[in-house]
Formats: C-alpha cells, structure tokens, sequence
C-alpha cells in the first residue's frame, strides 16, 4: 500500500510538470497554429521558415490566459493517473496471485526470451485495464485542452464534463478513440521489450565494463524508437477522442468529421500530417500547406 502511494505521488508530480507540454502537444496535434511562420536556423545553421516551438507557443498562451491557462484539462488527467496506477498495480497483484494458485508458470532463465514473453505479457495486460478504465478521464482532458481553440466553457470540471459526455454522446462518448490508443500501447510495449532483449543478447557482451548501465540506456533508447514507431497512433487517438464533439477545435470547417478511427488514418495519411506534434522544437512548415491567419491553421 505504501509503494503505491509513493507511485501516486510521484505520478501526480511529474504529471503536473509535465501537463503544459502536453496542453502545447495537443494543441499542434489538432492544428492550431495560432503563430504565423517566422524565419529561423535549422539543426544545420541555414535559415528555413519554421513553425513557433515550445516556448514560443507557451508565451502565447500565457499573455492570453495567463500561467493558469497552461494547465486547462490538469484535474481529470490527474484523476486518469491516480486511477490508472491503482487498477495497473491490482491487477498485477491479481496476475501474480493467479499464477501462485494454478502452480505457476514453468520458470524461465534470466534473459530468455521466453521470460520476456511472459513479463511483456502480463504488462500489456495491466497496461490494457489501466487504459481502458481511465480512458473516459483522457478523453475529458483532451476536450478541455482544445476549448482554447474556439474560446468555449463547455467542458469546465469533472463531474460536469461526464455529465456532458454522456448527455449528448452516450456511454460510447467516453471511449472514442480508445482502439487507437490501445494498439499503441500494446505494439509500444512488444516493439519496445523484444529489441532491447536481442538488443541486450546479441549486441551486447557480457566482458564488457558498466553491462548494467549499457542494459539500462539500451531499454530508454528502444523505447524512444518504439514511441516514435507507434506516434501516429497516439495522434489518431487523440484526434477521434476530440472528433465532433461539439467545440470548434473539433468540427467543420476547422477539423474533419470521421466516421472511424481508420478514415483519420486514411485522411493524415494522405496529408502527409502523421507526424504532427510529434517535434515541439525546430517545427518545419508542412509541404504544400498555406497558412490561413483567420483559422490559424494550415490547409
């Protein structure tokens, strides 16, 4: 109990450090782009015309809504972490028992790659509960970020956006987008565990100094290759999670309306917009785009 709320904790801090950078994520993901393109320096040093980073898009938001405006949709994310490490750690705790009671699996050698089946296993399957019990709370959370867009209040506190969701969408309105987002976590999570253990196997050995710190920066760098890999399903996600919702971020003539989760692919594909948001420094202007200053978006 205690390990779990020290989870908490520590989930909800870096959950609060971390909201701005997500309300900003979000923000570019359903194309707002309220700054026009100012003339910059690439990675490389030549001037290009790049799209406003980070904290270029921070200020503006500060001097709109103030530093408490960086934080919009913080409660019910908050509400999403909290009660995704609780279902996550029981049913973990629950896997673990189950084994226990049927006589347990046979055991696997350390480093095998069936002992990594097993632990990713069982992960995706805590991972997975986890998901889909807090996904009604994302879903709120990303609908109070995009109220930015069309200056709307409709979705002001938790309690009141449920009430909304289910007035005017259903049961159903709490878990748009969630089928996306579930196979990102779980293709993440196998494409992530699977190279770091060839990777730790067969590129790295034994004799070698510092094997557990090499072991340790291999998982960060397979996992930043897996995020990378599986992104445009997050977009996806979070794109159909804020799809005619009623708020102007989210309907026409500013957003598409898609009857599925496969058109959105469909449609970012055919764009050329599956990687947006994914880079919040040095943003490049999207090819053949023209900016439109009246709806602060590309098209």
């Amino acid at each position: 109990m205690a390990d779990t709320c020290v989870q908490v904790l520590l989930g909800s801090g870096l959950t609060v450090l971390s909201h701005p950078l997500m309300y900003i994520k979000v923000l570019i993901q359903v194309g707002h782009e309220p700054l026009p393109p100012t003339l910059g320096r690439n990675l490389f040093g030549r001037q290009v015309y790049q799209l406003p980073g980070l904290f270029a898009y921070a200020q503006h938001i500060i001097r709109i809504d103030g530093k408490v405006g960086l934080f919009k949709g913080l409660g019910p994310r908050l509400c999403a972490g909290t009660i995704g490490t609780l279902v996550h750690g029981r049913v973990v705790q629950v896997s673990c028992a189950r084994r226990c009671i049927l006589g347990g699996e046979q055991k696997a050698a350390d480093g095998s790659l069936q002992k990594v089946v097993n632990e990713t296993t069982r992960e995706m399957l805590a991972r997975s509960c986890a998901t889909i019990v807090t996904h009604p709370f994302h879903v709120i959370t990303l609908r109070c970020m995009i109220q930015f867009i069309g200056r709307e209040t409709k979705y002001s506190g938790v309690l009141d956006s449920i009430v909304t969701v289910y007035r005017e969408e259903g049961v159903l309105g709490f878990f748009a987008g969630l089928i996306p987002r579930l196979l990102g976590d779980v293709f993440s999570l196998w494409i992530c565990n699977l190279l770091a253990h060839f990777l730790n196997t067969y590129a790295i050995d034994e004799s070698m100094s510092h094997t557990g710190e090499i072991r340790n920066c291999s998982q960060a760098v397979t996992g930043f290759f897996a995020s990378m890999l599986t992104y445009p399903f997050v977009l996806v996600s979070n794109l159909m999670a804020v799809n005619n919702c009623g708020l102007a971020g989210g309907l026409p003539p500013y957003a598409s309306v898609y009857p599925t989760w496969v058109d959105c692919w469909r449609h970012l594909s055919r764009e050329g917009n599956m990687s947006r948001g994914n880079s919040l420094f040095f943003r490049k202007l999207p090819a053949g785009k023209l900016y439109a200053v009246e709806q602060k978006r590309f098209f």
